[in-house]
């Protein structure tokens, strides 16, 4: 006898009837049966979507084009919002609104190419970079304490006619690659001692540091330790050791704080910006009006009110009240997320390259860039005082932002060393620079490919 339905029709060849189940309309497809249109998606399909984005990020080539395209987006954001934050106030100093910008964008012209010959460099140029780095670092600190020239109670800057040259920013980098191959070199069988801090690591961190301070930058100081804590942390130091550092830091901050009167106005100012509105908090009420004009989409760019004289150095250390004006609280958590994806994929390398050097500089970056984006966006909130120091890649200063792309072109050059990222990168073939060469008849692989053989 033929299996039946329940309403007495004959079942379809291959589809078992099921008793007493009446056949609902829309009900999700059976193994070996496809879908009716109409019918709702699979209940694990948001298991299927979250392997898909975890196999993604398994991906050789993951951290390198994070690395790439979060620094290419922040660095355009960046341009466009100097020009807009510093145009009325060029316009009315130096009667050009592109003054700034035109500054800038010549700071970017040569750090992008400056990024790109990193990004192609192996890891042992850098290493062999950290020590005349360092040296050049200490000497451009040494001037900066005879001929430097001081702004708000800073003596942070040299005088070199068209540019003014901060030697404290490329002390960041000397720092970073400097201290990661000291520590590198005393690596036994991939394990790093973390008593190999003491000597030289530490007194050289302390003679930085010492000579910053002397120029009045708390800012670039607190940078300064966060790369070196970074560097403790990753080989691995006891907490009582971080502790001690810790607290001389913090020991060395209030003497600081307390030796200079507009430090401690700072500080007054940000336990209580809206008290002393007129005075010290003038800047964070400002910063703050900024950010709540915006609402959740902001003005519009170029349509802010608070640039017109109202934030002080809005091109600068609070350029990111402006975007929160202009771009609103969505353009500020982009950006937010786009360093906090940056910080991610330099942690990424640090993880996945085996290279002692490699784990120790990649983590020092990420402490270095996505601390300083804390330390600017948390003054610019209120959460943190306010210290003087750019958002990375955003706020304008040639000074800050070649030594920046040359970190990232840095971690870049760490990606390509990620399991299986160079077999991924050969079979992309040549890149655009590669083929622009090969147009140009200068040769190339991509110049030399037979004709009508493209890639398989």
């Amino acid at each position: 006898m033929s299996a039946t339905t329940h309403e007495g029709a004959p079942a379809h060849k291959g589809t078992p009837a099921h008793k007493g189940t009446p056949a609902h309309k829309g009900a999700p497809a059976r193994e070996g049966v496809p879908a009716r249109e109409g019918a709702p998606a699979r209940p694990d399909g948001f298991r299927e979507h979250l392997l898909a984005f975890r196999e993604l990020l398994n991906r050789p080539l993951t951290s390198y084009y994070l690395i790439l395209g979060c620094s290419a987006l922040l660095l355009t954001l960046g341009l466009m919002m100097v020009l807009s934050a510093s145009s009325i106030e060029a316009l009315q100093e130096m009667g050009d609104p592109f003054y700034w910008f035109f500054k800038q964008s010549i700071s970017a012209a040569l750090g992008l190419p400056l990024m790109w010959i990193c990004a192609q460099l192996p890891p042992r140029f850098f290493r062999l970079a950290g020590y005349p780095l360092m040296a050049l670092a200490i000497l451009g600190l040494v001037l900066v304490l005879f001929v430097g020239t001081s702004q708000l109670g800073a003596q942070r800057w040299i005088d070199l006619g068209p540019i003014y040259l901060q030697p404290s920013e490329p002390a960041k980098l000397g720092l970073m690659l400097w201290g990661a191959d000291l520590l590198a070199r005393k690596a036994r069988n991939g394990l790093i001692e973390w008593r190999s801090l003491f000597i030289p690591l530490m007194p050289g961190t302390a003679i930085l540091a010492v000579m910053v301070m002397l120029g009045s930058d708390l800012g670039t100081t607190l940078v300064l330790m966060m790369i070196f804590l970074s560097l403790l942390w990753v080989v691995g130091a006891p907490l009582k050791l971080f502790g001690g550092i810790l607290a001389v830091a913090v020991l060395a901050t209030i003497v600081m704080i307390s030796t200079e009167g507009y430090r401690s106005e700072r500080i007054t100012g940000w336990l209580d910006p809206w008290g002393n509105a007129q005075g010290s908090g003038f800047q964070a009420v400002q910063g703050q009006i900024a950010i709540g004009s915006g609402g959740w989409f902001g003005l519009g760019l170029g349509s802010s009110r608070q640039k017109w004289s109202w934030i002080p150095h809005a091109e600068s250390d609070f350029i990111f009240s402006i975007l929160g004006e202009e771009l609103g609280l969505m353009g500020t958590l982009v950006v937010v997320a786009l360093f906090g994806l940056l910080g991610y994929a330099g942690l990424r390398v640090a993880t996945r390259v085996k290279d002692p050097f490699v784990r120790l500089a990649s983590a020092a970056a990420v402490a270095w860039i996505a601390g300083q984006a804390i330390v600017n966006i948390g003054a610019v909130i209120g959460v943190l005082p306010i210290t003087g120091i750019p958002l990375p890649l955003v706020s304008y200063g040639g000074s800050a932002l070649l030594p920046t792309l040359a970190a990232l072109g840095m971690l870049l050059s760490f990606a390509k060393h990620e399991p299986g990222a160079r077999e991924a990168l050969a079979a992309h073939g040549p890149g655009p620079v590669a083929r622009g060469l090969s147009w140009l008849g200068l040769g190339g692989p991509a110049g030399k490919r037979r004709p009508g053989r493209g890639r398989r």
